[in-house]
């Protein structure tokens, strides 16, 4: 996801972070949801929902309880339950604090129903699009589900899940799944259901209710691709969003199986520049120009679509397996379509980012002190995240690289991860022991600063480096490229120390000495 103006949202951070999580969401240790149906029936006359959920949870032996996430109501917002049931027999619950705990009563897998009713305060945007036209659209990131939809709202239990939607006739409805029915039912109201048969987290679950026109863009493999725009822009998103075939089919080749029913591109209200819904990506009202600008923010969700929704982060604090993994595998399309002139262009720009958000806050990009979910987005889980698959490419080079991100994603598709196991897979693959690259560049704070000079001597250019940050003193490889009559030499050292000298024998001196000429390296530089 992005935002608009890409300038995220930010918290004061402290150093450097534990491996392990501080996520502070309770779980239910003892019991796996297996399977959602969302039956929601939506109206002209009020926000009100009624809403009626068919949950199956898997219970192990020592199984008590087991809790839902929903906003309880107060005031005009929130909803109201009007009974939990397991089959038509209604059972024992407690409703506080925006839960309902169930009594788990044995092992095994039990369904139950819980029917609702209420106005969505969020997650559910009721509201109307810029055209006039009435509106509803699931934005759930990153914890929003809660108050439109009984469900554990945290990623970490992933279900699949089916929407039923009735809703007045005029409307057109695309959701999370493929459509398996559409039915007019008489009384001004159609049925609308979809099915989606792959595990997804509620932060990527999405309806979009108004009035659209769509079309679909092509095929990849079996994957339909489509675009859902307001009528007012048919022609105009129609174009805008055409290229996301050709991003979706980059990253099938060069990842692996796309992992949803379909992938449809939807115009829609939401706080986000983007959303990654699982299958139904939401972008922005004014995303749709005709001028096709953008093409980075399509590849930045479709990227989500394997990383960080079905590969998918088991803790926010490890959202940037999520946000890191987006920001740079639409970097490596863009790469791919406009050459390595583009991918130096977008990291030069992450890179200044990274710098100056660190100046006002010195974190790592997991940082364990970050409790609440809506504040782990920042410069450090995007670009930085980005920087540092960036390094690891380049330490690791393009065949190991790509390689291991296939296996990562096999491994955990559909799945939950952390760090670590990412890591662990990338040792694997490329027989490399990565623990100090993951602890500098991901649990420590900052990036080396730079301060250098050069001069030659003695038939030698002598560079003179010193490491100015004093909390830690990075390990890294430098390039140096060495400018002599138009062409370049490189040159790479190897940085461990706080200060460093080195000597390379050189016959003439060169017209400019620059440090990471192609762009490897996240650091910042100042000359003596």
């Amino acid at each position: 996801m992005k935002k608009i103006s890409l300038l995220l949202v930010a918290v004061t951070l402290l150093g450097i972070s534990k491996v392990y999580t501080q996520d502070v969401y309770v779980r239910n240790e003892s019991a796996d949801v297996q399977h959602y149906v969302f039956n929601l029936t939506l109206n002209d006359e009020s926000n009100e929902i009624n809403g009626e959920a068919l949950i199956t949870v898997d219970f192990k032996a020592d199984a008590e309880n087991f809790s839902l996430d929903l906003i309880k109501k107060n005031n005009e917002f929130g909803m109201e339950l009007t009974g939990v049931f397991e089959g038509e027999a209604p059972i024992a619950f407690v409703y506080e604090n925006n839960k309902i705990v169930i009594p788990a009563n044995g092992p095994g897998i039990k369904t139950y129903k819980v029917r609702y009713q209420g106005i969505p305060e969020r997650g559910l945007v009721i509201d109307t699009t810029k055209f006039g036209q009435r509106s509803f659209f699931g934005d759930n990131w990153p914890n929003l589900a809660r108050h439109w939809l009984p469900c554990v709202d945290h990623p970490y239990d992933k279900a699949s899940l089916e929407f039923q939607i009735i809703a007045p006739d005029h409307y057109d409805v695309v959701a999370t799944g493929e459509k398996t029915e559409e039915s007019n039912l008489g009384d001004g109201n159609k049925v609308t259901r979809y099915h989606e048969p792959a595990p997804v987290a509620m932060k990527v679950v999405t309806i979009g209710v108004t009035r659209f026109a769509s079309k679909l863009l092509g095929m990849v493999g079996d994957t339909p691709v489509s675009a859902w725009v307001y009528p007012e822009n048919r022609l105009d998103g129609f174009s805008d969003y055409a290229v996301a075939v050709k991003v979706l089919d980059y990253f099938v080749k060069n990842i692996g199986p796309y992992p949803y029913a379909k992938l449809a591109n939807m115009q829609a209200k939401t706080q986000w520049g983007g959303l990654e819904n699982a299958g139904t990506i939401a972008y922005f009202e004014n995303s749709v120009s005709g001028k096709k600008e953008v093409e980075g923010l399509i590849a930045h969700e479709i990227a989500h679509q394997w990383f960080g929704n079905s590969a998918t982060e088991n803790s926010w604090n490890h959202v940037w397996l999520s946000e890191g993994f987006a920001t740079y595998f639409a970097i490596l399309y863009a790469e791919s379509v406009y050459g390595d002139k583009k991918r130096k262009e977008e990291l030069h720009q992450d890179r200044r980012q990274v710098i100056d958000y660190y100046k006002s806050n010195p974190s790592p990009i997991v940082d364990n002190s970050i409790k609440d979910p809506m504040k782990v987005l920042s410069a450090n889980t995007y670009q930085k995240g980005g920087w540092v698959l960036n390094m690891l490419r380049r330490r690791l080079g393009d065949d190991i690289f790509w390689k291991g991100i296939r296996q990562y994603y096999e491994t955990f598709e559909n799945s939950n991860a952390m760090t670590d196991d990412f890591r662990k897979v990338m040792e694997t693959v490329s027989g490399d022991d990565l623990k100090t690259f993951y602890q500098q560049w991901i649990y420590t704070k900052g990036f080396p600063e730079i301060e250098w000079s050069w001069k030659y001597q003695n038939k030698k250019l002598v560079i003179a480096l010193e490491q100015k940050q004093r909390h830690y003193t990075f390990d890294f490889p430098l390039e140096i490229g060495i400018k002599k009559n138009g062409e370049i030499r490189i040159e790479t050292v190897q940085v461990d120390n706080n200060q460093k000298t080195f000597e390379i024998p050189l016959a003439n001196e060169p017209d400019e000495v620059v440090l990471d000429p192609e762009v490897w390296l996240l650091f910042e530089e100042t000359r003596k």
